[in-house]
């Protein structure tokens, strides 16, 4: 800490550099890139690359090039549990953060509350715009398959096989090896203490029959071998299945052979303030949502009816939830229906909104 102390005292917001020189990394991956392509609008993707896409910028004015460099703050930086454990890191991506984000000239967030904070702790001269963590139109899903793709010059650089298109969905029952008749929760996404997938499984002895599903991305960490042993010593290991992740335009109609999706996410601010790209998934695949009392899902799925919300980290109410709704799981599917807006909840109405925001910056 004392280090810390020294070089956020000698430096300021530019001690990132020695605390966490890492974040070079990705000038050193895009920087040229960038500078190649000249482009009009940069898109600078959640905090890490913030940094490189103001420094281009910059480059960019002083060769006489005005470009406009959008902010898109996936997370509440100030609010989310580290990523790493290194006592530096969160502070160096703070401090990365404030250098840089004054040279935004537009700011994207994925929910109007997470918006108030940025405004707040960045004194934006206006609400950032709201493009939802929502995926592509289930209806189109595998169109984009056909597109073919060129490079600068127009050439053909890559066109999909017919696979690519019409590649079969895998059948998230079948991977388990269960039948339709058995009753399937299902998470999908990273897995993380902080999200809570061990409620699931210290849940199961409350929840006879009940297979769970974990779609992620590593199955085989400690993590995942944590959660294993848990469930072998409550003997439920035999109900656990952990699966790799599907093409992006196959998510939903996978999920959707479960009985219901989980979001059992623990309290952190940052996980407070946004509807996550799985909620979406799950309610694209007219699935009940089981969520853990946060504070945005939690509201939205009492409003909406499609789910049951339990107290964060509590098997036994997480129990009661999931039960509830494999009692007359038709009930809360019927919020899709009505109460819930799917069309709305689709990246294809999202990308109106982020295509208003660069023709707004390029008609400065």
């Amino acid at each position: 800490m004392a280090i810390t102390k020294f070089w956020l005292k000698t430096m300021g917001d530019r001690a990132w550099r020695r605390l966490d020189p890492d974040l070079w990394r990705y000038e050193l991956a895009f920087g040229k890139a960038i500078d190649k392509l000249e482009p009009d609008v940069i898109h600078a993707n959640d905090f890490p690359v913030l940094g490189v896409g103001a420094r281009a910028k910059l480059r960019a004015l002083a060769k006489g090039r005005d470009v406009k460099l959008v902010w898109d703050a996936h997370e509440y930086l100030a609010g989310i549990k580290p990523w790493r454990p290194h006592p530096r890191w969160h502070v160096s991506q703070l401090a990365h953060q404030r250098e840089y984000a004054p040279y935004a000239d537009a700011v994207v967030t994925v929910s109007a509350e997470l918006g108030e904070l940025l405004v707040r702790d960045f004194h934006l001269a206006e609400p950032p715009a709201v493009v939802l963590n929502a995926p592509g139109d289930p209806a189109k899903a595998g169109q984009e398959q056909e597109l073919v793709v060129t490079d600068a010059k127009g050439a053909k650089a890559w066109e999909p096989t017919v696979s690519d298109a019409e590649a079969a969905v895998p059948s998230l029952r079948a991977r388990c090896g269960v039948g339709p008749d058995v009753p399937v929760m299902v998470y999908s996404g990273a897995g993380a203490p902080q999200r809570g997938l061990d409620t699931m499984v210290e849940a199961l002895p409350d929840l006879p029959g009940v297979h769970a599903a974990f779609i992620l991305p590593r199955q085989a960490d400690a993590y995942a071998a944590a959660l294993l042993a848990r469930a072998e010593e409550l003997g439920a290991a035999d109900r656990v299945h952990f699966l790799p992740y599907v093409e992006h335009y196959q998510v939903v109609e996978h999920l959707a052979e479960a009985d219901f999706g989980v979001i059992p996410i623990h309290h952190w601010p940052n996980h407070e303030i946004a509807l996550i790209t799985k909620f979406f998934e799950y309610a694209h695949a007219r699935l009940p949502i089981v969520v853990s009392d946060v504070e945005a899902m939690g509201s939205m799925v009492r409003a909406t009816g499609q789910g049951e919300v339990f107290a964060a980290e509590d098997a036994a109410d997480f129990a009661r939830a999931a039960q509830a709704v494999l009692a007359d799981p038709e009930r809360y599917r019927k919020a899709y229906d009505g109460a819930v807006d799917l069309d709305a909840w689709t990246w294809e109405r999202q990308a109106e909104v982020l295509e208003g925001v660069y023709r707004r910056l390029l008609e400065r």
